[in-house]
Formats: C-alpha cells, structure tokens, sequence
C-alpha cells in the first residue's frame, strides 16, 4: 500500500468537484418530489433507501430522545456530554465575538443587532456508520447561537444518536437521511415545520440538495468528499503520520489522503508505515480507496509545500515540522488547522473544541468551517434624530439619485430636507 507520488504541479491541479452533474439532476427530482408531495414522498424515498421500516415514525420528539440517553451506559452518557461541554464552550467563545453596535451617523446613529435564526435544520451522517459527533458538533453550536429551534436529521438513528440529540437540546429528531431529508427541511411536511437554516456534512446527496435548496434556506457550506493534507519534513515521525493518513482514509470511498513532504526518506518511510498499519484495520477496505484517491508530493522547499497546500485548499492540513506554528501561520487556505505533531486531526473531528464541518474541495479559499456565524444575522438600522444635522447627507443622496436617474429616490430625500427646513 502506498501513495501515489505526483509533482506539485499535478498536486495543485487535483480539486474534486463537491457534487457531479449527474448527482445533481438525481437529486434535484427527490428535492422536488418532496417539494411538491410532502410527507408522502419523505416516507415513500425513506422506505426505498433503508432509512424506516414500513408505518415506522419518521420524526420523533424529546421525550423519545430523553429516553434513548437514559438508555444508554453511563460511560457513554458521560463521553457525550463531555464532547458537547468543550463543543459549547469554543462556540460560546465565539458568540461573544458578536456584539450589537452603535455608532454615529450624519444627524443621528445607526448601528447593527445579532439576531439568530429561529428554526435550524442539522444534518448528521448515519450511512455505514453513526455519527453522534456531528450531531453535538451542529446542534450544540445552533443552540450556542440562541437559535430556538433546533431539528437534528439522521436516518437510522441508535441509541447514541438520540442521546447525543437530546444532550445537544435538540426539539425534533427527522429519521431520515439524503437528499429526501434536506428537502424535508428546506420544505416541511405535515409533521415537521420548515427551518431557516441547513447545516451540516454529509454525502454527495446531502451536499446535491443543499445546493439545491440554497435561497429557500441559508447552508453552511457545500462539503465534497473529506480531506486531509500533512505537510511534513525530515522531523516528522512517519509512523504518526501514517497513522493520520489512514484515519482519514476510513471516512469512504472518496475520501482523500495526502501527503506534501521535504523529505523523500520520509515519503519512503510513510509508504512502509502503511503498507504495516493498514493490515490492522477493521476499515482496511475503505481505507485503502481512500488511500489510493490521495497522493505524496515531494518537494523541494517547504515554501514549495506551502504553495502546493494553498492550490489545494484541503479541509484538514496538518503540520508536521520544525518550528511547525510559523509554518502553519503562512498556510492561507485551509478549512481546519492542526498545528504540530501532537494536534491529531481526529482531535478535532471528536470534540476538543473547534467544529469538525469545514470547508472542501478548494472552497476554503473563501469560506469557513461551521460556526456560531452560520446561525447569526447581522441586521442594520438607522435613526435620524436631528433633520438638519443630516442635510449634507441628504444632499448627496438626491446628487446620487440623479446620477442613476431614480426621481423617487430623488423626491423622497427631498422631502425629507423639505421637512428638516419647516420650522
């Protein structure tokens, strides 16, 4: 089992689109069955992809939930609810970032309120295996927020499914999966009132019909296949980021795995470390597809890694050399960062605080992994409280209406100074 070695110039073409065309158009036809049928196609498509059994309920409420976490062994119970605390302490860090302002406008003030959203949509991946880390990684971050209702959807949900909805406060839980699911939240049904915003990762389906219903709901992000970058030199231990390679390789079959290194000693040193540590694996399967989407690329300089890393943009980079925080500090594009030997990526996927949903596929470069943000609306105002203080202002914005030939524009300020200048 090894790398595929490539240069850096084929490594810096090698972005993967999130979603194919003919994805796309598939899923388009359930958005729009769902859309147009409700609940009927929901349970209909949710029959057909294993999500429910035959009359099985599709929405479950707290109460359900309540007792899935009182179900579970204690161990679990406390492994969840210590993710969630660290999950809500990074995202309460970052709500207080945003604050209501005030500041001074020509003859008064105006300023800006954060307002959450009201209803949040969480998807959380239940395909070949649950995900209870997506669940708190969404749903704790939503409710960190101030968002007052918060849907988790999932298909086949365990036990520990639930538990960790219930311990993230989650209001419903939507038992289903794929694009039938997004559709459903995007749209409603009879048992399950629309959401304001989708979030969270999922497969090429999932991220279909995010795109698909973007406008009718705000997303977080249209997430491809998972990514995992190590920028190594000679320091690195090969057998660690080995280790890492194939922890990204077990997500699936699309995953990527890639490695950008100084050193070919240790490119040669990882190839062997995974032809061993693969043979161990439960996952070797998946992870060997995983393996063999990813590459190493040997370069000259660590200026070259750096270069080749933000061409590619990966959702996870990690940063496996010396004086590792200065290199990391000249990466530009990248979803998450983990800096130096020690952080793992699979710390990040499993709650040390930061949020595992990020950025793929080369759109790191201009957005963000999941935050407190995508729940929050910064909403403007204006107040004019001294007419004349104003009048400059006003003037401007008749010369700017004629400019653009818009006479209510014009005649509105106007009144507006005609008003200040009537005693």
């Amino acid at each position: 089992m090894k790398l595929n070695r490539i240069d850096a110039e084929d490594a810096r073409r090698g972005r993967r689109p999130a979603v194919s065309s003919q994805v796309l158009r598939d899923a388009g036809q359930i958005v729009e069955a769902v859309r147009e049928r409700g609940a009927a196609a929901v349970r209909e498509y949710a029959e057909r992809f294993g999500d429910a059994e035959p009359g099985a309920p599709i929405v479950v409420g707290q109460r359900e939930m309540a007792g899935a976490l009182d179900s579970i062994d204690a161990e679990a119970r406390h492994v969840l609810e210590r993710v969630a605390a660290r999950i809500r302490s990074f995202a309460d860090a970052q709500r207080g970032m945003y604050s209501d302002i005030t500041t001074p406008t020509p003859g008064g003030e105006g300023g800006h309120t954060v307002e959450p959203v009201v209803a949040a949509g969480c998807y959380a991946p239940g395909g070949r295996y649950p995900l209870p880390s997506s669940v708190l990684m969404t749903a704790v971050t939503a409710r960190a927020a101030g968002v007052d209702r918060v849907v988790v959807a999932s298909p086949r949900p365990t036990a520990e499914m639930l538990a960790a909805a219930a311990i993230a406060g989650a209001d419903e839980y939507l038992c289903v999966g794929g694009a039938h699911a997004i559709a459903a939240l995007a749209y409603g049904f009879d048992e399950i009132a629309p959401v304001d915003v989708v979030v969270g990762p999922g497969n090429a389906w999932v991220t279909a019909a995010k795109q698909l219903v973007m406008g009718r709901v705000g997303i977080d992000m249209l997430a491809g296949p998972s990514e995992l970058l190590v920028i190594a030199d000679e320091t690195a231990d090969a057998a660690v980021v080995a280790a890492d390679l194939l922890a990204q390789a077990e997500h699936d079959a699309d995953a990527s795995a890639m490695l950008v290194t100084t050193s070919s000693e240790l490119a040669d040193a990882v190839d062997e470390e995974l032809a061993a540590q693969i043979q161990a694996l439960s996952t070797v399967e998946t992870a060997r597809l995983g393996i063999a989407n990813g590459f190493c690329c040997v370069v000259d300089t660590i200026d070259r890694a750096i270069a080749v890393a933000d061409d590619i943009g990966a959702e996870h980079l990690e940063v496996c050399t010396r004086d590792a925080e200065t290199v990391a500090a000249r990466v530009r594009h990248a979803g998450g960062v983990f800096v130096g030997e020690r952080s793992a990526e699979v710390f990040g996927d499993y709650g040390f605080g930061p949020n595992h949903t990020l950025p793929t596929g080369g759109t790191a470069r201009y957005m963000a992994g999941l935050s407190v943000a995508h729940f929050l609306r910064l909403r403007t105002w204006l107040r004019i409280d001294d007419p004349a203080g104003a009048e400059a202002a006003a003037a401007d914005a008749i010369a700017l209406a004629r400019m653009e030939g818009l006479a209510g524009h014009e005649a509105s300020a106007a009144a507006r100074m005609q008003k200040a200048a009537t005693p």
